[in-house]
């Protein structure tokens, strides 16, 4: 019989797994790749993980605020604030090492906000009401797009991605 879990606890597990996946990515790209940008439109590796970083940052700070909304500052704004520099390094295993360590702390402020603070409403970027919960699972598929692109960049690089080796057991 499956144990009874509540929302919060399911979708921290579902962005456990995206992060890992995004990790995983990572730690698939030689470090000397970092720098890799398939135009110069695009984010390199570097800036993808750092991005992901400082919005999932965002994210959980603005979250977990009592008084959260997402109008309160512009998108830069909040970058600085939740972020600040901690992101600003081109370095894998530095990188790695804090999408680790940031979920690790977003996670845990989730669980003291816990589900009940989650399904209280903040106002999006739009300016609408929503969950906090479901930008929560916004965070998480933003997160997903951004695996993918790390995947197309594998691709272009001539690597396999991680999940495609996974699924292929190789």
């Amino acid at each position: 019989m499956a144990r009874a879990r509540d929302l919060l606890e399911e979708t921290l597990e579902a962005w456990g797994y995206t992060r890992s996946g995004v990790i995983d990515e990572l730690e698939n790209i030689p470090a000397d790749q970092f720098v890799f940008q398939p135009s110069p439109h695009s984010r390199t590796v570097a800036q993808l993980a750092q991005h992901i970083i400082e919005s999932a940052l965002m994210a959980a700070g603005e979250l977990n605020r009592p008084d959260g909304s997402f109008q309160r500052r512009t998108y830069p704004e909040f970058i600085e604030e939740y972020a600040g520099t901690r992101a600003q390094t081109a370095d894998k295993a530095a990188l790695i090492d804090l999408l680790r360590k940031t979920h690790k702390e977003a996670t845990s402020a989730f669980r003291r906000t816990g589900q009940g603070g989650l399904l209280r409403e903040i106002v999006q970027f739009n300016g609408e009401p929503a969950t906090r919960l479901t930008w929560l699972n916004h965070a998480i598929a933003h997160e997903e797009y951004h695996r993918g692109q790390l995947a197309l960049y594998a691709r272009l690089m001539g690597r396999v991605p991680a999940l495609t080796r996974l699924i292929e057991g190789t």
